[in-house]
């Protein structure tokens, strides 16, 4: 496939704080175009949102992977209740119709895979005492089409004594195996970024190896899919000798993240468990306002991407200008450096926003600030 020097971006900012957090990005990637930055089409879409379904009653158009499959990207803001929650009368869907959109663009455009990297960032809030979290990288890597979230169930006389509900979990071999080698993968890259200075030194297993893929299951319990997922893990590693291999029980691997979370390289994990594991390692590295996330097809680059901040529509704050603008200003890098494997200049753009995040975490380190503070104060050092 030939580089990509131009991109066509859509922009769907949601619901609630999404709405608040996205023209900061917006207004980033509008800079970042200049001196010989990206070039950037923008389109900014009214749906999918919970104010599009008030007008049309649905969350968006029928037509909606015909229209987003003529983009190369997907820039989501946030989507579920749109608050402010104090409002009872606000026009409010369940989480079931307001989030649906999610999960069937991902299963629409198959990406298979969902990265969420948690990186330790001067000036972030610290939860853990233990000074060696400040050395904490880690990228959790989440199956994304299948598993617990593929949406196979139902239930029977709902509402009456004798409702029954079933949800079941589908693994497949395929989807499996291809989600375990892009891990590897990754690992494999991450040892590169470290040892040519492109990534800090952190991760915290050097005494045993330079790169770790931990496998995270509940065998234990549940065991047709866990035993499967471990054997499959096995056979993908073997043509990975030079990468480590961990496996860890997902409570285990919970207690273990708030324990010693620098000691985890690339965590591999199902949809749900992998769901979990994300958010609670937001919050090792300074919580969800600083939480980018990306869902990717990785063997099929011209299948459009989604990339959306780990947060979701926040409605307790919305509207207050309290939501942090930083994990959306991420989840725009996370994009550019996904376009910066075939257009350089995305690259620079990518590390030049990064740097102006963590410029400003250090320097308001502990300060309790507006969200447009943060964004202003952000954007006047892209500008400058």
């Amino acid at each position: 496939m030939q580089a990509r020097t131009r991109w066509r971006i859509a922009v769907a900012p949601g619901d609630g704080v999404g709405r608040e957090v996205m023209p900061a990005a917006l207004t980033a990637l509008q800079q970042l175009m200049r001196d010989d930055g990206p070039r950037l089409q923008l389109t900014e879409l009214e749906w999918p949102a919970t104010a599009y379904h008030r007008e049309h009653g649905r969350m968006m158009p029928e037509e909606w992977r015909t229209r987003l499959a003529d983009f190369d990207v997907l820039l989501l803001g946030a989507l579920g209740d749109p608050g402010p929650s104090s409002d009872a009368k606000r026009y409010r869907l369940p989480d079931a119709v307001s989030l649906a959109p999610i999960l069937a663009i991902r299963q629409g455009f198959d990406q298979w895979v969902c990265e969420r990297p948690a990186i330790s960032l001067e000036g972030a809030p610290r939860y853990l005492a233990d000074e060696r979290a400040g050395a904490i990288d880690m990228l959790v890597i989440r199956e994304n089409s299948e598993g617990e979230y593929i949406g196979q169930g139902g239930r029977t006389a709902p509402g009456t004594g004798h409702e029954v509900a079933t949800q079941v979990e589908v693994f497949t071999r395929f989807a499996t195996e291809r989600l375990f080698r892009h891990a590897f993968q990754r690992a494999r890259q991450r040892r590169e970024e470290r040892a040519a200075g492109r990534r800090a030194l952190r991760f915290g297993m050097q005494d045993r190896a330079d790169a770790q893929v931990c496998l995270v299951t509940k065998r234990n319990a549940l065991r047709h899919w866990g035993e499967m997922y471990t054997e499959i893990f096995a056979e993908v590693a073997a043509d990975y000798p030079d990468i480590d291999t961990h496996h860890e029980l997902v409570d285990a691997a919970c207690m273990k993240f708030v324990t010693s979370p620098w000691r985890f390289d690339v965590v591999v994990a199902s949809n749900l468990q992998g769901d979990i594991l994300t958010d609670l390692a937001a919050v090792l590295c300074g919580g969800l306002g600083v939480a980018p996330s990306c869902n990717l097809n990785p063997s099929k680059r011209h299948v459009p991407p989604m990339f959306e901040p780990t947060h979701g529509s926040a409605p307790d704050i919305a509207g207050k200008d309290l939501a942090d603008p930083r994990a959306m200003l991420l989840t725009t890098a996370m994009m550019l450096d996904w376009m910066g494997e075939e257009d350089v200049s995305a690259s620079k753009a990518a590390r030049r926003l990064r740097q102006a995040i963590e410029v400003d975490l250090r320097e308001h380190q502990g300060e309790i600030r507006h969200g447009s503070a943060i964004a202003d104060s952000i954007l006047e050092r892209i500008g400058g």
